[in-house]
């Protein structure tokens, strides 16, 4: 989930529909699409979410995806499972 428009490679306007954050406050979310590259890694079905101060990232969903995320001191590696190619850092 992004605040940021610009990121997206590929967008898709929704209808204005609602999210529930962990707090339990509501945002709305405008949009869905993708990010990254074909030469990287392309993550999907991410929402365009209003209000929102920092983009969220979905480790469960990243795994789910055959990917593998190992987390530093200072950062965090998203990789291909089986080859081990970082994808992004």
């Amino acid at each position: 989930m992004t605040w940021d428009k610009k990121i997206f490679t590929n967008f898709w306007k929704k209808e204005q529909c609602y999210v529930t954050y962990g707090d339990n406050n509501k945002g709305k979310f405008l949009g869905i699409g993708e990010i990254g590259s074909a030469d990287t890694l392309m993550i999907k079905d991410v929402l365009f979410a209003q209000g929102l101060k920092h983009n969220l990232l979905s480790i469960i969903q990243l795994c789910d995806k055959v990917l593998k995320v190992t987390f530093e001191p200072n950062y965090c590696n998203i990789h291909e499972k089986y080859s081990f190619e970082i994808a992004l850092k």
